[in-house]
């Protein structure tokens, strides 16, 4: 069975090239199979979700009627069903990871074959080498003898003829030199691409038998299931089998019956009027009373008594109030109601005096405030009893509200006698005195005594003291403004505003940039180099603020530090006040505004802004780089800018772009590993993050980061420590950590975990995502100074964000 040795020859000598890319596709098939391996596993993992769901859809069904037991049957085999298909996915994946295996055994086995086959190589490239310089001698041959006997049949000159002779003597030694070359070449080749053929054909009879193997492996797999999946319908068969209408009857009838005895037979009974009127005996309903109080009531359900005269019925006076009897000692003694410990011996009802006296009017100069053990004594002696009352949450919430505002005003100072003394009080009567004590406070002329509590009602809030600070409108921003980006501080000064035109480049945000994350939301910090002049002439220094942003864009596989890929790159704005407009057009020709870029030797590539900016590309330093800008353009892009938004105060231009030399993870701020452990009713993610200073040329802290985690198999629950927010509509984990340097724990390392209840998993690791900014520091260390006259920098805002910043497991 020779077919590749006896296949693969042909006159360009291409059987070589066939064979070895033939080797190659065996991989991609291999890549191909895993695939379609895969594939098949996610149709039976959402397979089994749906027949999950379907189970669990079966129980929320009627439980009512003589059906009701067939529901748990349709259940019990609908579980068992998913069941089997998740064990299919589960195989499918063990499988996936065999085919992987062999693939890298393939990459290695291609490596060692490359080397083996590198001679035949060699040969095939000398057989077709010679081959075409022997095509050449030939045709040189043959044209060399046509052109002597040409030359022989039209009478030439004999030198003429000698000449021609010489050449074509020459052509014949070369041809004939070739050919043996030919010869040479042609059974080296030979044996050489014999041993080859061969081996590739016994690379792809290994490479198709593992194939098949695996292809096997499948087949089982699947056969396996599918019994059991009859198994599982068999078994459901049986079990509708016996489920029988008669065992569905009797179910119902023992779980709902109402009773097996039935009623009994009832005979007429004829009526006996004696017994009947002998039976009814009178009822008197009992009187409920106090003594000396008791309400007249009448008894409309008794039955009248033969002998009315035997009943006593009590006075009752114009107030329909019973009038207490005359009642001997005796009587008084043996009474339920009887007061034994009366100090009266006579017959008059017990009486009450109430003396309610006047409020008298207060006079300030009689009247000193009384001692705290007064106080003390008078309020401990007071019982309120709580009033019901019923308030709408909003009432509630105000009165809430109301009584912290009084409670925080008790704190203000007020110059009162004895306010020093209310403050000492005691914790158990602080509560109860608060709100007295302030509105006590509120006015020195209230005329209400000490000891007098006051109501609800009569709280009034203190006023506001005249020396209460306001608060300052620093500490407002990033409610309901969003801060500017690269804002300069702003430096107080007492002077009148310039009279020129130019704005003032330190005391606005000059700079912004659409290339970071969160740029809006961070706090600026910039340096500003010098005041501004109150008034400008056109010989005075222009100022300009540039701005260095760079973005890092990462890409984590797992815990292997090889396999991260980083690319980092940045940009360069110039931010022009708006002022500086009219300066360069009332002069034709401005100062060359000129820079110099340093520290490039980490830049793997700089483009400047072809149309407004001009370089050298003869410098020999790599450490530095010089640029000036096109005023004429800069001029015309600048009017352009202003008659698109006249009333912005600084325009800014990007004038470079670059990119940053990366040193795989050692080059990112924030190293990322992932793990997962997925399970069909609960998912485990754990990441762990660790600040890497040495990444950045000055290391400084990165602010607002933010993790994302997209976890499917419908997440009922998560525990996470630390806590994170869970979105149902997205189906993500969101951590939220504020910052991140050397000076936080352990170093800036730390873990982020979480636990997820799942109802449909398992589920699938995803890739998260992690988003933070970083001020002041750049991840390269370039940095940009002003070459020249006429122009100053008067900021230099230095950032780097996250682009797509990922970590898969």
């Amino acid at each position: 069975m020779a077919y590749f040795v006896e296949s693969f020859w042909g006159e360009r000598n291409n059987g070589f090239d066939v064979l070895y890319h033939n080797m190659k596709h065996g991989h991609l098939s291999t890549k191909d199979l895993a695939d379609f391996i895969r594939e098949r596993a996610t149709i039976e993992e959402t397979y089994s979700r749906s027949m999950t769901k379907l189970a669990k859809s079966a129980s929320n069904y009627t439980q009512l009627g003589t059906f009701a037991p067939v529901w748990d049957v349709f259940k019990t085999s609908t579980e068992k069903l998913a069941s089997c298909h998740l064990d299919l996915v589960r195989r499918l994946q063990e499988l996936i990871k065999e085919v992987h295996k062999y693939g890298d055994e393939q990459i290695k086995a291609y490596k060692k074959t490359k080397e083996d086959v590198s001679g035949t190589l060699e040969a095939v490239q000398n057989i077709q080498s010679i081959t075409q310089a022997l095509q050449k001698s030939k045709e040189n041959y043959n044209a060399k003898c046509v052109e002597q006997e040409r030359l022989k049949k039209e009478g030439a000159t004999q030198r003429e003829i000698e000449k021609a002779a010489v050449k074509s003597k020459k052509a014949t030694d070369t041809y004939k030199l070739y050919v043996e070359k030919y010869a040479t070449f042609k059974s080296d080749f030979e044996v050489k691409m014999t041993e080859t053929a061969q081996k590739f054909q016994d690379i792809e009879e290994m490479h198709l038998l593992r194939m098949k193997e695996i292809i096997q492996s499948l087949s089982n797999t699947i056969k396996e299931i599918h019994l059991q999946i009859g198994e599982v319908h068999e078994e459901f068969i049986n079990n509708m089998t016996n489920t029988t209408v008669e065992s569905l009857i009797q179910k119902f009838a023992e779980s709902k019956g109402t009773g097996k005895e039935r009623p009994g037979p009832i005979e007429f009974e004829e009526c006996n009027a004696s017994s009947v009127a002998e039976g009814i005996k009178p009822r008197k309903r009992k009187p409920f009373g106090l003594p000396g109080i008791m309400k007249k009531e009448k008894d409309t359900e008794s039955v009248e008594c033969p002998d009315a005269d035997s009943v006593n019925f009590p006075d009752v006076d114009d107030e329909g109030y019973s009038i207490k009897p005359e009642a001997t000692q005796d009587t008084k003694e043996n009474h339920f109601y009887s007061s034994s410990d009366s100090d009266s011996e006579d017959d008059e009802p017990r009486r009450f005096h109430v003396e309610i006296k006047p409020v008298q009017p207060n006079n300030s100069s009689q009247y000193t405030m009384p001692s705290l053990d007064e106080l003390k004594v008078s309020i401990g002696n007071i019982t309120l009893s709580p009033a019901i009352s019923r308030h709408s949450p909003a009432q509630m919430n105000q009165n809430s509200s109301s009584e912290e505002l009084t409670k925080s005003k008790l704190s203000a100072p007020i110059n009162e006698k004895g306010n020093s003394d209310f403050l000492a009080w005691d914790p158990l009567f602080s509560t109860s005195l608060e709100s007295s004590s302030s509105a006590s406070l509120a006015s020195s002329s209230s005329s209400a005594r000490p000891t007098t509590p006051l109501s609800v009602g009569t709280i009034v809030p203190p006023p506001r003291p005249a020396s209460r600070p306001k608060l300052s409108t620093g500490k407002l921003s990033g409610i309901n403004e969003i801060p500017r980006p690269f804002s300069p501080p702003l430096t107080s000064n007492s002077s009148p505003p310039p009279a020129a035109p130019l704005a003032r480049a330190e005391s606005i945000s000059s700079i912004s940039s659409s290339a970071s994350l969160s740029a809006a939301n961070t706090p600026t910090v910039g340096v500003s180099r010098g005041p501004s002049p109150v008034s400008l002439g056109n010989q005075d220094t222009l100022p300009v603020a540039v701005a260095l942003t760079e973005s890092v864009n990462a890409y984590f596989k797992g815990a292997d530090p090889t396999k991260c890929i980083v690319k980092i790159t940045g940009d360069m704005t110039i931010s022009f006040p708006s002022g500086i407009i009219k300066v360069f057009t009332s002069n034709p020709s401005p100062a060359v505004l000129c820079f110099r870029v340093k520290n490039t030797s980490k830049l793997e590539q700089i483009l400047p802004n072809a149309q407004l900016v001009y370089s050298d590309q003869s410098q020999s330093d790599s450490s530095t780089k010089d640029f000036w800008m096109n005023m004429q353009a800069i001029t015309v892009y600048l009017k352009k800018l202003s008659e698109q938004n006249p009333s912005a105060s600084y325009y800014n231009v990007d004038v470079l772009k670059y990119q940053v030399s990366s040193n795989g993870i050692q080059s990112t701020p924030l190293n990322l590993a992932t793990y997962w452990k997925c399970d069909a009713g609960t998912t485990d993610v754990r990441v762990d993050y660790k600040y890497n200073p040495e990444s950045m040329n000055v290391p400084s802290m990165l602010s607002n980061v933010q993790v994302v985690v997209p976890v499917d198999g419908g997440v009922i629950n998560m525990q996470s420590l630390p806590p994170a927010k869970w979105n149902a509509d997205q189906m993500k984990a969101y951590w939220k950590i504020s910052s991140i340097s050397e000076k936080s724990e352990n170093g800036g390392s730390g873990s982020l975990r979480a636990k997820f209840e799942l109802s449909g998993g398992p589920s699938k690791p995803a890739t998260l995502a992690v988003q933070f900014i970083s001020e002041g520091s750049t991840l390269s260390g370039v940095d940009v100074e002003l070459v020249g006259t006429g122009y100053r920098l008067s900021l230099l805002k230095k950032r780097f964000a996250t682009g797509r910043y990922m970590a898969d497991c």
